[in-house]
């Protein structure tokens, strides 16, 4: 892209009074104009520190209308933007911080002390700030330049520095608004973290560009949460599996037509088809989506009604993006031949920080390589059936996690379900289900390996089962596998 402009700034000059921003907890409410007037707030502190271009910011935050605020002014000061994890113990933050280098941190009252600890001398409390009383800004138009840099959850390995440009950031944005219908009167409700990919890029900035509303929330809560879908006439919103799990249990949203509401998008994880049920019960649409930190995260488009008869399925590619399904020569798979995802264009992320290594293997003649495999049908319609680091070989043959979790995963009682590989002499990896469940027995194990049995290979089917109050889950709402590997060591040998 030739040309971007400062477009938050553009939006600002064109609707200055229209609702950019609203707290849930506070009830502050910001105009486009205020954002930038806070945008140019920072912008100032930042030039009278001094602070060079390229240096880190790294943000401390619970979930603020100010974190966005500050990645504005973070571009306007061509710095690089770097939210934290707040769920991290002192020590991940350390090794966090000791790869990035930042130049600041910025805290709450909640992270003060964790953020003075970990950098001393070096710390300021968002809510020192001032706005400016008019807001102005000097541009230059650098699209490749680093704006922001995401931590990924370090769920299959060590955490890395995920580095968007600000050509990257609005080529997701404009994706997303041009495939998914986005305009001006959308308001989503947001409770995803702030310092993740699915807050900040899946819907945020694409309906900041659009001109629309961005609701924060905190501390996730079910029932308040379903009540602020209405409370704030929301027309598009983001979930975890996890949380649609807590809030399709409500009695609000059981009684509630959610009239606003266009539609219920899911991501972060597969979701149960329970949940598509529950959801078609109540006559609403909903539709599960697929990203990643490092493409965007937006990639695929599936009209809701098509997502309600084919679960699971994603839909196809973006406009401005490209998706292939490839093995591991790099060849182009067949229809219905599982390979891993690829995807390529502008939205794809510059590099990992200090990390060259792990770039180049990300890469495979100009495509990002996913790690998530997947396959197409006879309609051009992508499904993904796992992370490829996740596909579990027992006696030779492959086994594709999802694919036991969505026959587990319909029968009665069961409320979640978890499918890993474990290693085992015998046969190299052996297959074993988590399963959620509030009434745990021997009749229901062999209820579920019967099931198993009907519709899968025998090679397929789990060899021992594990009954838990709930899963392992990590700070986005991932179910954390590597501890239910863990768990599963610890248990007695499998035959």
């Amino acid at each position: 892209m030739q040309q971007l402009d400062f477009w938050i700034a553009k939006r600002a000059r064109q609707t200055p009074n229209k609702k950019a921003l609203i707290q849930i907890e506070t009830g502050e409410t910001w105009t486009y104009e205020q954002l930038m007037r806070y945008a140019n707030g920072w912008s100032t502190w930042f030039s009278h520190n001094l602070f060079q271009k390229g240096d880190r910011i790294a943000v401390l935050l619970e979930n603020s209308i100010q974190s966005f605020a500050i990645l504005f002014a973070c571009r306007m000061s061509e710095l690089i933007y770097v939210p934290l994890n707040t769920k991290l113990s002192n020590m991940e933050l350390g090794i966090v911080l000791e790869d990035c280098t930042p130049v600041q941190m910025i805290c709450d009252d909640v992270h003060e002390l964790r953020a003075k600890r970990l950098m001393p001398g070096s710390t300021f409390r968002v809510e020192q700030c001032e706005p400016v009383q008019a807001f102005s800004y000097e541009w230059k138009d650098e699209p490749t330049l680093p704006w922001l840099m995401i931590y990924t959850g370090g769920t299959t390995g060590k955490s890395k520095g995920v580095v968007l440009s600000y050509e990257a950031v609005t080529a997701n944005a404009i994706n997303t608004i041009v495939s998914w219908g986005i305009n001006d009167q959308d308001c989503t409700l947001n409770y995803m973290p702030l310092f993740h990919t699915g807050g900040i890029n899946a819907l945020s900035l694409p309906i900041f560009l659009a001109g629309g509303t961005v609701v924060i929330g905190q501390k996730f809560d079910p029932e308040c949460a379903v009540r602020a879908l209405n409370d704030y006439k929301t027309t598009i919103s983001l979930f975890v599996p996890t949380m649609y799990q807590l809030m399709t249990d409500t009695t609000y949203f059981k009684e509630s037509s959610f009239p606003t509401v266009k539609v219920f998008l899911s991501g972060g994880a597969p979701c149960p088809k329970t949940i598509y049920e529950r959801f078609k019960k109540q006559g609403l649409l909903f539709k599960e989506g697929y990203g990643l930190t490092e493409a965007g995260p937006n990639n695929f488009v599936i009209d809701a009604e098509v997502a309600m008869l084919k679960k699971g399925a994603i839909g196809k590619g973006m406009l401005f993006n490209d998706v292939q399904i490839m093995n591991d020569e790099g060849e182009i798979c067949a229809q219905g031949e599982v390979g891993e995802l690829c995807l390529k264009g502008s939205h794809v992320f510059s590099k990992y920080w200090n990390n060259e290594a792990e770039t180049k293997k990300a890469f495979q003649n100009g495509w990002l390589k996913t790690g998530d495999l997947a396959k197409v049908d006879e309609d051009g319609d992508f499904r993904i059936v796992g992370r490829k680091k996740e596909m579990i070989i027992t006696g030779g043959e492959n086994v594709y996690p999802q694919e036991v979790e969505e026959c587990l995963i319909t029968e009665q009682g069961v409320e979640e379900i978890s499918v890993i590989g474990v290693p085992n002499e015998k046969w190299g990896e052996c297959v074993v289900a988590f399963v959620v469940t509030k009434q745990p027995s021997k009749q229901l194990e062999q209820t579920l390996k019967l099931a198993c049995k009907e519709r899968l290979a025998n090679y397929k089917v789990p060899k021992q089962f594990y009954f838990l109050s709930e899963l392992p889950k990590t700070v986005v709402g991932k179910i954390d596998k590597k501890q239910l590997v863990t768990y599963a060591k610890d248990k007695n040998k499998i035959e």
